[in-house]
């Protein structure tokens, strides 16, 4: 079971250093030709580097803290507590 996941991950691995490969060359391959447009490559760069970026989002990832109105509240402070009444014995 690890063997297999491992192996299939392998595959698409060497697929996308594949495709980077390709762009690498066709990068190359662009900026050797005298009339070349660097707008579009300039973009096509920065585009590859947004990928590949690791500095920090604009924003922390996080998930719906509950806070609301006046911040944090429990159950007891949102709802009034139903009094207590002994279950009937039939």
């Amino acid at each position: 079971m690890l063997i297999s996941e491992l192996k299939m991950q392998e595959g698409v691995l060497s697929d996308r250093l594949v495709k980077i490969m390709n762009m690498i060359a066709h990068l190359q391959h662009v900026n050797e030709k005298q009339s070349r447009k660097t707008d579009e490559v300039r973009q096509f760069v920065k585009d590859m580097l947004r990928v590949f970026n690791h500095d920090s989002p604009n924003y922390f990832p996080t998930g719906w803290a509950g806070d609301v109105g006046d911040g944090p509240t429990t159950a007891y402070d949102a709802l009034e507590p139903k009094k207590w009444k002994p279950a009937d014995k039939k």
